[in-house]
């Protein structure tokens, strides 16, 4: 049923009773209460605000509250039935519907919200999630991929991970396309944080690739979490969506399961991502493992990624280097250099019995496993020091930045600004001097931005010892 909009500032919207198009359709009734449940301890908030994020892809906004405040009277309710579960959801974005049936694939991302929420939930109640060892942690992300049926057994290694920016200029989307393409006529899947921009692209461009190639099982895998869905909301072409936790277990779920990592032009949120990999690979423990990682853009972007090295150089050494390759404007040869790591990566894991599907071999300190809450006491208390091994900076300098992704899209982080002012970054002098021109340069690109286009005001506040 079709609600004609009242004015012409609300959006059409549409209220019906699906089922599943395929995968999970079974739940109890303990589940179905839990998912019900709109009490602080319930799910009931969580499940709506990850379905109506699935219900409005192709939505852009720099601000996760815009669409919880245009469809404010959006609602979702689990049925358990004697055939299955159902979902009726009343005043949910028309968009979202055809003829008044909804999409095939945005009804399969909404039962992947239901199902990973209800997952993870029980395995916490059943206190069967180990969350205080730094093994706890790896097995609860395998444990959530492998409810997903994303880990796949007997399958050569092929899946790149893209990061990069949700809000990118034309020519930086335009090139994470072609980069896609190629990528796509060598037969390897993708997997991004499933949003828009550097997300959608590579995605895009390797659909045209495949259907050259005539590959028709292909896998788009999208991981996202609850504190982000909102502001990058799936995009069209994800056929496996995956909501961790927190963005911890999203990270850590992007390393064990590449086999290479392209990163494309960003902003805040791309810059922690690369101190999270570089925290990873710079740890002594992690010495010999291939894991390729290639920074890449159009010949426009070269800047940006001499800023970024400059600035890795500056605090992590230039040792740091060796780690990553910049490929500017050239997206055959990405693909290439691509295929090349992943032999490398195939070959050391069949000489160490590693599996293919998952990286176990790789060492992930705790520092990098355990959710960081990006309080305004926990921003200041940051240790931003030289003085520390290279690995454990790293994972501070990541901290610093998944602050500012808070402050700028997350909408705890952004109460919070609003309630206390700035977060307060302090450390060594030279490295906040550049980490602050870093920042700087973000801005002046129009990589951090605010919604209706209004000047960025900085969400932090850096100052020197």
């Amino acid at each position: 049923m079709i609600n004609p909009s009242a004015s012409s500032q609300k959006p059409a919207t549409v209220s019906a009773r699906i089922a599943p198009a395929a995968g999970m359709d079974l739940l109890s009734r303990q589940e179905v209460a839990r998912l019900r449940d709109a009490s602080a301890g319930g799910l009931h908030q969580l499940l709506r605000r990850c379905a109506l994020a699935v219900l409005t892809q192709g939505h852009v906004s720099d601000d996760p509250r815009a669409a919880v405040e245009l469809y404010s009277d959006f609602e979702i309710e689990v049925l358990q039935q004697d055939r299955g579960i159902r979902l009726e959801l009343s005043n949910a974005p028309a968009n979202a519907f055809v003829e008044g049936r909804i999409i095939r694939g945005i009804n399969e991302l909404l039962f992947a919200v239901v199902r990973d929420i209800v997952y993870v939930s029980a395995q916490l109640d059943a206190g069967s999630f180990d969350l205080e060892s730094s093994e706890g942690l790896t097995h609860a992300v395998f444990d959530i991929l492998r409810n997903a049926r994303v880990l796949r057994p007997n399958v050569d290694p092929n899946l790149v991970v893209c990061w990069g920016g949700h809000s990118i200029s034309r020519g930086e989307y335009d090139y994470t396309k072609l980069v896609g393409y190629q990528l796509g006529l060598r037969e390897l899947d993708i997997c991004t944080g499933c949003g828009p921009g550097a997300m959608k692209g590579p995605m895009k461009g390797a659909t045209i690739g495949h259907a050259k190639q005539r590959r028709r099982k292909n896998r788009y895998i999208g991981i996202t979490e609850p504190g982000i869905i909102a502001a990058e909301s799936p995009n069209p072409i994800v056929n496996n969506l995956i909501i961790m936790p927190d963005i911890e277990k999203r990270l850590e779920a992007f390393v064990r399961s590449a086999h290479a990592i392209i990163v494309f032009p960003g902003g805040v949120g791309t810059a922690e991502e690369i101190l999270y990999l570089l925290g990873i690979l710079l740890h002594p423990r992690n010495v010999g493992i291939p894991f390729p990682l290639i920074f890449s853009g159009p010949r426009e972007s070269a800047a940006y990624f001499e800023q970024i090295d400059r600035f890795l150089r500056l605090a992590l050494g230039d040792d740091v280097a060796k780690y990553y390759q910049i490929i500017v404007d050239d997206p055959a040869s990405v693909a290439r250099s691509v295929v090349k790591g992943i032999e490398r990566v195939r070959k050391y894991r069949l000489d160490n019995s590693d599996a293919f599907f998952f990286n176990w071999a790789i060492n992930i300190d705790e520092s990098l496993q355990h959710p960081f809450v990006p309080s305004h006491a926990a921003m200041a208390s940051l240790n931003l020091h030289r003085d520390q091994p290279k690995h454990r900076f790293a994972a501070d300098l990541r901290r610093a930045f998944s602050g500012i992704v808070a402050g700028n899209v997350k909408i705890e982080g952004m109460r919070a600004i609003e309630q206390h002012g700035p977060f307060r970054i302090h450390g060594d002098r030279e490295i906040m001097q550049a980490l602050d021109a870093l920042l700087a340069s973000f801005v002046e690109q129009d990589r951090m931005k605010l919604p209706g286009g209004a000047a960025y005001v900085p969400c932090y506040r850096i100052s020197t010892e």
